[in-house]
């Protein structure tokens, strides 16, 4: 039996012990005066505090919390970057014809105790293990960004990450960042707990260390007292699992709960915002929400249908959905406001390819495609917000001119399942991604296809008209030639119509105005507005 195996039967014999000793209500008892912060967020447990694993906003804000980085995303301010546990921001060498990146470690920074584990200083070989983990698609749900990357000791505290085919630092620094992959994990708390024992018992170097879990309930998360910026002014932070947006919203205005997971119903903002005590928070990065045209698809095959549509639907109709300022119009899939390689509205528009409300004009290039009397589509949608609304808007606005959409209203994994299996003609998807290559790979390159596609992921169109363009801009060491490449490939799959972009859906935090974060709140990779070090309340 290999060392692997043997580590996920402990860990699996762990989880079940975890899953047998539940916590009584009386030990979450918070002693009067503490710091603990409580969260209220849109889901019913934790799904795995495996950080290489993680990535719905459940899981997000708690590996945010208890994990670094070589590099970090600025608290509250990404995607700009500044060093983790690295001592610095590394610029790349060539050696041996190949590209070397060299990280010096802090020498401070130390993992947390575990359940079979002493805390311990961590050093290169935690690194190495984490990556190397990272890359490894039996444990790890990001190992596809890791191809190609090789990552070696050079002494206890200087990793080299290596590359045959160099990258631009765009492309590299989210690989290395406190972001999905770029978590480093402490190597002896993962080989002890085994990978499904670690996913119950996360151990990492943050600021807050894993003190506990309620099962569908809550997370206790407690100060680290050897945290190597300094020790949190917070004492600790208790994450209440609560999907009931109106338990949350109550718990919050009752004074239960310090921080939720808010609406982006105008009602609802407007009547927070204006309450005593609370206020709202408004921030990215946003998620970007696109149509997807299926080109083989009849009869979305023929590009005057697909261009019919994009003219048939007005951007501003959908964004009024939603409260004032949460959600802004976007006019291709790599945001602009967030990522180089973006298209400003003023360049669309320049290019006409910003395709501007005209129903007259749908309805004629309908006619000339032979579809004058319209035709029949039945979609499946996700009863969850963001979907549902955008999808009832593109039914009611393409009624208009003749065409009839039915929708099927199913739960969110269920959608997720259908729309891979090539179910929808015309996809509407809400994601964000760490750079313009992820975004323009996994949802326009041809082997990214769903069903048929070499690496089947989330090309919803069955487009394969910039995979030449998204591989050469891969292999692009310079930053501004690169852009100019992603650019190109945008233009070029807007001209071909495969893809609606609508608009990016920034987050809504509601908090009680005494709660300070810390730290500006512009925008935050973790789906949440991070509580660091620097977390206070304000007048305790």
């Amino acid at each position: 039996m290999t060392k692997r195996n043997v580590c996920r039967l402990a860990g699996m014999a762990f989880t079940a012990l975890l899953a047998i000793l539940v916590i009584a209500p009386a030990a979450w008892a918070m002693e009067s005066g503490s710091q603990f912060l409580r969260l209220g967020i849109d889901a019913a447990d934790l799904g795995t505090g495996d950080p290489h694993r993680a990535a719905s906003r459940n899981d997000r804000a708690v590996v945010d919390m208890i994990f670094n980085g070589l590099l970090r995303y600025r608290p509250g301010e990404a995607p700009q970057i500044e060093p983790d546990i690295a001592t610095s921001i590394p610029v790349p060498k060539i050696a041996g014809g190949k590209q070397v990146w060299r990280f010096e470690l802090r020498r401070d920074v130390m993992c947390h105790p575990g359940p079979q584990t002493e805390g311990y200083r961590l050093t290169a070989d935690d690194v190495v293990f984490s990556l190397r983990r990272a890359a490894d698609p039996d444990v790890s749900s990001y190992a596809g960004d890791y191809e190609g990357m090789t990552v070696t000791k050079v002494d206890d505290f200087t990793v080299d990450v290596t590359f045959d085919t160099p990258l631009s630092s765009i492309l590299f620094f989210p690989k290395v960042a406190d972001y999905a992959g770029g978590f480093i994990v402490c190597k002896q708390a993962v080989e002890s707990l085994g990978d499904h024992g670690f996913a119950t018992h996360p151990v990492g170097t943050g600021p807050f260390v894993f003190n506990g879990r309620v099962a569908g309930e809550r997370i206790m998360l407690a100060a680290n007292e050897r945290y190597f910026r300094e020790r949190p002014l917070l004492d600790g932070v208790e994450v209440r699992y609560l999907p009931k947006f109106e338990e949350r919203d109550r718990l919050l205005r009752d004074g239960e709960l310090d921080v939720i997971f808010g609406s982006e119903k105008p009602d609802w903002f407007s009547a927070i915002s204006n309450h005593g005590p609370i206020t709202v928070d408004v921030f990215g990065v946003g998620q970007v929400i696109t149509m997807h045209f299926n080109l083989g698809r009849p009869p979305l095959d023929d590009i005057r249908v697909r261009k019919a549509l994009a003219h048939a639907v007005d951007r501003d109709v959908f964004r009024a959905l939603f409260a004032e300022g949460v959600v802004e119009n976007v006019y291709s899939p790599v945001p602009v406001e967030f990522l180089p390689g973006g298209l400003s509205r003023e360049e669309v528009a320049g290019l006409r390819l910003d395709y501007p409300h005209d129903p007259e004009k749908a309805r004629g290039l309908l006619a000339e495609a032979g579809y004058e009397d319209g035709f029949k589509l039945k979609l499946a949608t996700s009863e969850r917000g963001h979907y549902l609304a955008n999808y009832e808007s593109l039914r009611d606005q393409l009624a208009a001119v003749g065409v009839d959409i039915e929708l099927e209203v199913v739960e969110h994994r269920e959608m997720h399942r259908r729309i891979r299996e090539d179910e929808n003609a015309i996809v509407i998807y809400v994601a964000w991604r760490p750079n313009a290559d992820v975004f323009l790979t996994r949802f326009f390159h041809s082997d990214s296809t769903v069903v048929t596609g070499e690496s089947p992921d989330t090309n919803f169109s069955h487009y394969d008209g910039i995979d030449r363009l998204i591989e050469t801009a891969r292999s692009t060491r310079d930053p501004a030639a690169q852009v100019r490449i992603w650019k190109q490939a945008q233009v070029k799959l807007l001209s071909d119509a495969a893809a609606y972009p609508l608009h990016y859906v920034n987050l809504v935090y509601a908090r009680r105005k005494n709660v300070d974060y810390g730290h500006p709140l512009k925008a935050a990779l973790a789906l949440y507005p991070q509580f660091t070090e620097t977390t206070r309340f304000k007048d305790r």
